[in-house]
């Protein structure tokens, strides 16, 4: 699940594109002249200039390697103090910029990616990034700019099963990413970016029907009700607004949104960020689903006063109240108020902790 955010001002950190043109940068310059620069600045998208400080360099014949440590500031990445090394070797004149994934770095294995498959998964905008490093480089010290890089982070492949990269079709390592070449801290942005993936994957796979859910546990026991592919999994923690409203511009035919009784009782209060700093579980409004669904007042009274949603399944379940059915019928309209106008079929399951289902509606 996503994590949670601390208080204090956060320092923002490098993208793994960053780190990579750095390296390159550093590389090819060492290519070039015999020495490698200890420190290097880049450009971004945005045309800010960064600094850099070279970890490691290595020369060898036709070839030279640089390393740059990456430092994603305050943000949780995985990749965080990962070595990121280039490798630069002279390409056939006229090829320009060629990549290439190293040790650590994955290889693009499915459609539906920003890259084909074969491709190494070193995404557009690293790629830019490079290829502008490279023609600096050209300009200032001469050269053809026809170079073949090959991108590796030591480690990486271990490193890519903490992260959706083998569910995306990306095997072997990591990706390159970055589009604006800056980590926010808790923007989220890589987990939405991977939400997004996962939906262009599972429609270039011709995958119908996908299921987005908020934990392991709601994710293990939807892919067993339905018998779903992986690639059909898409991991959406608390987006569940940022996961529908991109499945209203890029269409499946259906969606099961699957999840645990408090997200799915968030979801029904009206609620598309379903994480704790975007609201918590209304008791005073599950108490009053309940009443409006003609619950008995001792569960009624129960609920209002209660200090978690777990209390209140556990009391209902105890006294044969579906409660797990009233939340999900809830969750379903408001989930559906996101794809109105679109032919997207949709449904909502409930489950308790065991991965028991305690609701479904749609």
């Amino acid at each position: 699940m996503p994590f949670e955010r601390p208080e204090q001002p956060l320092r923002r950190g490098w993208t793994t594109g960053s780190c990579a043109t750095a390296a390159t940068r550093a590389a090819y310059e060492s290519l070039l002249t015999g020495l490698c620069p200890d420190f290097v600045e880049i450009e971004l998208p945005s045309h800010a200039r960064v600094g850099f400080a070279v970890a490691i360099s290595e020369q060898s014949d036709g070839a030279a390697m640089a390393g740059v440590v990456k430092d994603a500031g305050d943000d949780p990445d995985v990749t965080h103090g990962a070595l990121v090394k280039a490798t630069v070797r002279h390409g056939r004149p006229g090829s320009g910029v060629v990549f290439m994934a190293g040790e650590g770095v994955g290889t693009v294995t499915k459609p539906g990616l920003p890259l084909p498959p074969g491709e190494p998964a070193i995404n557009p905008a690293p790629r830019e990034m490079m290829r502008s490093a490279i023609r600096e480089v050209t300009e200032r010290f001469g050269g053809s700019g026809d170079v073949v890089v090959e991108i590796s982070i030591p480690g990486g492949a271990a490193i890519a099963e903490k992260t959706l990269n083998g569910r995306l079709g990306i095997l072997g390592g990591l990706s390159i990413l970055g589009t604006t070449g800056i980590v926010v801290p808790y923007s989220c942005a890589a987990w939405i970016h991977s939400i997004y993936r996962g939906i262009d994957v599972a429609r270039a796979g011709d995958l119908g029907h996908i299921a987005g859910s908020t934990g392991s546990t709601s994710e293990l026991a939807v892919q067993q009700l339905y018998g779903l592919p992986d690639s059909a999994l898409i991991d959406m923690g608390d987006f569940v607004g940022g996961m529908l409203k991109y499945a209203r511009r890029n269409p499946v035919q259906r969606i099961t949104i699957a999840g645990g009784f408090a997200k799915m009782t968030k979801l029904g209060q009206g609620l598309l960020d379903l994480h704790s700093r975007a609201g918590s579980v209304d008791m005073a409004w599950l108490s009053a689903l309940l009443r409006d669904n003609g619950a008995p007042d001792d569960l009624v009274q129960l609920s209002r006063d209660a200090n978690t949603a777990l209390l209140v399944l556990r009391e209902a379940e105890r006294r044969a109240v579906p409660v797990g059915e009233f939340v999900a019928q809830v969750a379903l309209r408001t989930a559906a108020k996101v794809l109105k106008g679109s032919q997207i079929a949709l449904d909502v399951v409930v489950f308790d902790r065991n991965g028991k289902i305690v609701g479904r509606a749609g």
